[in-house]
């Protein structure tokens, strides 16, 4: 998910808050106005997404159950439970159990997005009974993304014979060119969390998150706050994100800059990567991962890559240039090889973590792009198009089953 992608073809191309008391109605604050992101609801293509999937049942409960919230701390408590139970839901429904709930396919990741998206703009709309403070509003709307991203569910078993394996995912992106969009890296966050992959090494526990594609979450902290308290548990992680049409990419060096391309909010930012500690922060991070193995293995029908270009401004220099072989010393980055975007921004900050953690020599991660998610021949005009169709299943499919293949690749060959 980069500018990169979006520049071979734009489809080529993420606080946990205590219970505080309630305030006073003379303390609250007039709710605000949906997000660009949220309005999207109202095109026809995410209503027929819920109802194909059984979904569409979820918002109407959550708003039945917030309104019956009578203090603060009762509104939290029914965000929990809810944001929790649509994570289950969604990871259920893409590993079969329980009911498909209509005609949809089961990996889909497009009811878990739009559905959440009904549930943040009830929570962001809502005129509370007892008066909500901006500051409350925000915490339930935290706490909502949080549990809803499988973020707050993440569980490794004990013992030394399983592997603990973390994967990441995104959301759809680039709506407004395509609002029937799904990413494959979010549809393989939910099959295979909480799974077993037996490798030649023993069995690995996967367990995934999916982020936003925004960038003030991430300038917020959001990935950094997530995946801290895992780092030091897990054997091997990787992000993932949608990338190049036909091909996966084990990028090889992520770089600390922002390309400025929009948002799922329509924000653009350009400029160096936030981080709490700029005056040690890198220019460049590496992945651990296992790359060549990973590359020499047979994981699928997708061809897979090293993936080593970047863009820099060499030291000294004053223009960007392409450089395929990876960063020269003393460099500013403008690229990574995973782009300018945000697929490029957690790779850089979840290694930069690891490194600022010292895991750099004992933890293996780094970050996968998968191939664009197509549609299938005769259904590429967003206008006329459907929502779905057998090829756009094949593809999603095999994809999730390479993600899956990849992994287990991994883990074999680093542990």
């Amino acid at each position: 998910m980069s500018p990169l992608r979006v520049r071979i073809g734009i489809l080529g191309l993420a606080l946990l808050a205590g219970s505080a008391a309630p305030v006073s109605p003379a303390a609250a604050t007039d709710a605000p106005s949906p997000t660009v992101e949220e309005r999207r609801l109202d095109q026809a293509v995410p209503r027929e997404i819920l109802e194909r999937s059984g979904f569409d049942a979820v918002p109407p409960r959550f708003t039945r159950a917030l309104g019956s919230a009578r203090s603060y701390a009762e509104a939290r408590k029914v965000v929990v439970r809810q944001g929790s139970a649509l994570w289950k839901r969604a990871v259920d429904r893409a590993q079969g159990r329980g009911p498909a709930g209509g005609d949809l396919s089961r990996d889909d990741d497009r009811p878990l997005y739009w559905a959440r998206l009904a549930m943040t703009r009830e929570v962001r709309t809502w005129e509370a009974p007892f008066g909500l403070s901006a500051a409350q509003r925000t915490a339930l709307l935290d706490e909502l993304e949080r549990t809803s991203r499988g973020q707050t569910s993440v569980r490794y078993a004990g013992g030394h014979r399983l592997k603990r394996v973390l994967v990441t995912g995104f959301d759809p992106f680039t709506l407004d060119r395509d609002i029937r969009i799904s990413n494959p890296s979010g549809a393989s966050a939910l099959a295979l969390d909480g799974t077993v992959i037996r490798t030649a090494n023993g069995p690995a526990r996967v367990e995934t998150v999916v982020f936003p594609v925004r960038w003030q979450d991430f300038t917020d902290g959001t990935v950094e706050r997530a995946l801290r308290p895992y780092l030091k548990r897990v054997d091997l992680f990787t992000t993932v994100s949608q990338g190049r049409v036909g091909r996966f990419d084990v990028e090889r060096t992520n770089g600390a800059w922002r390309g400025g391309f929009a948002d799922n909010d329509n924000v653009g930012v350009t400029g160096v990567v936030p981080d709490s500690d700029p005056g040690s922060q890198p220019q460049w991070t590496t992945t651990t991962l296992p790359y060549k193995a990973i590359v020499d293995a047979d994981t699928g029908r997708f061809p897979v890559y090293d993936h080593t270009s970047v863009t820099e401004i060499p030291a000294g220099g004053t223009g960007p240039v392409v450089r395929p072989d990876g960063p020269t010393p003393g460099s500013s980055a403008r690229a990574g090889g995973g782009g300018d975007y945000l697929s490029n921004e957690i790779a850089y900050r979840v290694t930069l973590l690891r490194d600022r953690l010292g895991l750099h020599d004992v933890l293996p991660g780094g970050h996968v792009h998968t191939p664009v998610l197509e549609f299938g021949a005769g259904n590429t005009d967003p206008a006329t198009g459907t929502v779905t169709d057998p090829g756009f299943v094949r593809n999603r499919l095999d994809i999730i089953a390479q993600v899956r293949g990849i992994v287990t690749v991994a883990v074999e060959k680093a542990t």
